[in-house]
């Protein structure tokens, strides 16, 4: 049975972190065996990626999961580790606000204690209405605070990655300043602008919201030294730890089927011992 105390108390936890002057390092799993590999590594806490989830069940990222699917995953991530988990909900699963306050409760009863919410209209195949997505993160926190637990919500705006209608650089930049203002003061604590790269921007935007800014590991980001000296909170790795585990996957199962590479299966340092160690969680 959820403990709402306990939840509480991480919740307060995973909050501070983001407030504590130092890059907080968020990488992303997609099973409980990844969230115990961070937590035994000395991690303060762990994240969940929609497109690793989705992919390790073999289905395209975008809601493609079916929620219930999710909602018993993420319930068993979070209760494999002491650390506080942050899920990717996507846009909430939801097309009305009954079902987007619903889910939201779901995905707190499952023990998280932050969450992703993007803009993007799955449906619709756009971004939603900067008032209407004000709307939906305004559900999204007094759900929250409705049930006692001070939810981290990491507002996503996918200007940069979908947001073909603002052509330029600049314009682009304008349009995440002006969502990532409302957001906030529609009850967002974080702004998680996907897929900006560049540091003169990055660093632009974090003046200019003065709150916690996320962002996602993807070629041409600043190094994690400048990432924390321009006031960046938060770094994810989204599907990037799936990646690398696939390109240690791949290249052993090549050089196998090529005859070799038997040493890199035998002799692996991880071993059964060490697999026991990390889900000897009881939750």
């Amino acid at each position: 049975m959820l403990n709402k105390e306990l939840q509480q108390t991480k919740a307060k936890a995973f909050r501070e972190l983001h407030w504590n002057k130092s890059l907080l390092i968020l990488p992303n799993v997609w099973d409980p065996l990844g969230a115990s590999l961070l937590e035994d590594l000395g991690y303060s806490a762990a994240a969940t990626a929609s497109a690793s989830i989705a992919y390790t069940h073999g289905v395209p990222d975008g809601e493609n999961i079916k929620f219930s699917e999710l909602l018993v995953l993420l319930r068993n991530i979070a209760g494999s580790v002491d650390i506080p988990i942050t899920a990717d909900v996507e846009s909430g699963y939801a097309e009305t606000e009954d079902e987007l306050r619903e889910n939201i409760k779901q995905v707190l009863e499952a023990g998280v204690v932050g969450i992703n919410i993007e803009d993007y209209d799955l449906k619709n195949k756009m971004l939603f209405p900067t008032e209407l997505q004000c709307r939906r993160l305004q559900i999204v926190r007094e759900t929250a605070e409705g049930m006692g637990i001070l939810l981290f919500i990491n507002a996503r705006t996918d200007v940069y990655l979908k947001g073909i209608q603002w052509a330029t650089a600049e314009e682009k930049y304008e349009e995440t300043v002006k969502r990532g203002k409302a957001y906030l003061e529609a009850g967002a604590d974080g702004i998680y602008p996907i897929t900006m790269n560049k540091e003169p921007d990055i660093a632009r935007l974090v003046a200019a919201l003065s709150c916690p800014v996320n962002i996602l590991a993807i070629p041409g980001i600043p190094d994690l030294k400048t990432l924390g000296k321009i006031g960046v909170a938060r770094l994810s790795t989204g599907p990037g730890f799936l990646k690398v585990a696939i390109r240690a996957m791949k290249e052993a199962a090549r050089q196998l089927k090529n005859g070799d590479g038997l040493s890199g299966i035998t002799d692996n340092e991880i071993s059964n011992d060490y697999l026991k160690k990390l889900v000897s969680h009881t939750g």
